[in-house]
């Protein structure tokens, strides 16, 4: 399966290294390629390529950018600094809400989302200008939709262009509202022009059903996006996905699996068809790769487990880790006390900042147990950007926002009986929650969720109540200097 996105990506370079007699690509007019199958995946695949990105930008996978944005100022996982010297103080800062406009992490992120931007906007050109199949086009611009639904969920207002002859420094900063307006045109008039195709030549790619999935969040969020709400419309979105024929993964013991369950599977090298909606491939050292697993390990911990010392970063705070049922599956990827290699892992954390905590301090998460390693600088397994299990918990959420908390509650179970747990006749909002909370932990959807359930303010563990302001990220020092026109979210220093 990896191996198919990777032909994508090389496609055009070995087209153009075969028959140097005739049919070489540089002789052909731009839109004549482009408009070719092998030319319209060729402008795709540069897109694509920014998904995956590398270190310090990337959606997922590796280290430094969105991924880390929107995790470590959530509830469930923290790398804190060591009184040993490790670890950068930038994971902590967001954890406890202290970042500055300043922060790495953040102009990581801006840069890599409107790097992609500029990419998915000059592949839009290519194929338009080359009339390209309908299908190439669309995807191409529910990549650019899906990239500024990222941008305006951690930032708000920002700047806006769909032309790349376009100077930088002028580039006008729309509102969320306006961007959110624009995000529903592009997802409605474009979705059902995708294929409906799921994994093969599909499997990394927004078909349909991605393409559904993103419409679902968007709208999921409006609320937040707009001030007005658009359950019914996020529902019939979800309903949308659900259409597809995906199905939840088997929970079942499976005594290979170094969790224990083929419910891991879906973190694995290669995820199942079944239940992933979106994946984002990786193999680690040839197509970025994914430092999750190792990130969390301590030295000698690892050394036993896989063969290579981890690097001892992230932890699950301990009370987020304390809500899970002991019967529940899911907490079989949480490693505390005595472990392999002769590591102890403490529950609890002394300090996150200063002096730090001590290297053993904190519970470790393998939900992303390492596979296809080669080194200690990562490993192969892909990453699940979008999977069913998210659909049905989304459809209990939106049956109870719109009063039927009796509908919500199949929707919701589904997902509790494959982890081992019992059903909830008439689920509440905050069942909902948690529950989301325990299938998508490491996966990045915490923060969002946090805000929608009106959770994110809160105070929690050795994080104090926010101001509301800190609802949005700052924009970067580097894009206000860039760019003067722009205006800095209130309560942050430009």
């Amino acid at each position: 399966m990896k191996k198919i996105l990777f032909g994508i990506l090389i496609i055009g370079l070995a087209a153009s290294c075969t028959k140097v007699n005739e049919n070489v690509y540089d002789k052909y007019g731009a839109n004549q390629f482009y408009s070719t199958p092998a030319g319209a995946n060729d402008a795709l695949a540069n897109v694509y390529a920014k998904i995956t990105g590398s270190w310090g930008s990337n959606y997922a996978g590796r280290d430094n950018c969105w991924y880390d944005l929107n995790s470590f100022s959530a509830d469930d996982q923290v790398i804190p600094h060591r009184n040993t010297g490790d670890w950068q103080l930038d994971f902590a800062q967001l954890y406890t809400r202290t970042e500055l406009p300043s922060l790495g992490i953040i102009n990581n992120t801006w840069n890599w989302a409107y790097s992609t931007i500029y990419s998915a906007n000059q592949a839009i050109q290519l194929l338009t200008d080359a009339k390209a199949s309908a299908d190439k086009i669309a995807e191409a611009k529910v990549m650019r939709a899906w990239v500024y639904y990222l941008l305006i969920d951690d930032f708000g207002d920002v700047p806006f262009y769909t032309n790349n002859n376009t100077d930088v420094s002028k580039i006008p900063q729309k509102k969320r509202a306006d961007i959110y307006a624009f995000i529903v045109s592009e997802l409605t008039a474009n979705v059902d022009l995708l294929s409906e195709t799921r994994g093969g030549a599909y499997y990394g790619r927004f078909n349909k059903w991605a393409g559904y999935m993103v419409l679902a969040k968007v709208y999921l969020n409006a609320q937040v996006y707009t001030g007005t709400a658009h359950w019914a419309e996020a529902l019939a979105a979800t309903n949308k996905v659900a259409s597809g024929g995906f199905a939840l993964h088997s929970g079942a013991n499976n005594t290979s699996s170094p969790n224990g369950n083929q419910y891991f599977e879906l973190f694995g090298d290669v995820l199942p068809n079944d239940e992933t909606i979106l994946a984002i491939y990786l193999t680690e050292n040839v197509i970025s790769g994914n430092i999750y697993g190792i990130r969390g390990l301590d030295g000698p911990n690892g050394t036993a487990l896989i063969g290579y010392n981890g690097w001892n970063g992230t932890v699950i705070p301990e009370t987020f880790y304390n809500k899970f049922d002991a019967s529940d599956i899911r907490r079989k990827q949480f490693l505390v006390g005595p472990q392999k290699g002769g590591i102890t892992y403490s529950p609890t954390v002394s300090s996150l900042i200063s002096p730090g905590a001590a290297p053993d301090e904190g519970i470790r998460d393998v939900k992303f147990f390492p596979a296809g390693i080669t080194d200690g600088s990562g490993s192969s397994n892909d990453f699940p950007v979008y999977r069913y299990a998210d659909v049905l918990l989304m459809q209990a959420e939106l049956n109870i926002r719109l009063g039927n908390a009796a509908a919500a509650a199949p929707f919701l179970n589904q997902v509790r009986e494959r982890a081992g747990l019992g059903d909830i006749a008439l689920p509440t909002l905050d069942n909902v929650y948690d529950e989301r909370g325990f299938e998508l932990i490491y996966e990045g959807h915490r923060r969002q969720d946090m805000i929608r359930f009106g959770k994110y303010l809160l105070p929690h563990d050795v994080v104090p109540a926010s101001p509301e302001y800190m609802l949005l990220y700052p924009l970067p020092t580097s894009a206000l200097n860039a760019n003067t026109t722009l205006k800095q979210n209130p309560g942050y220093p430009n």
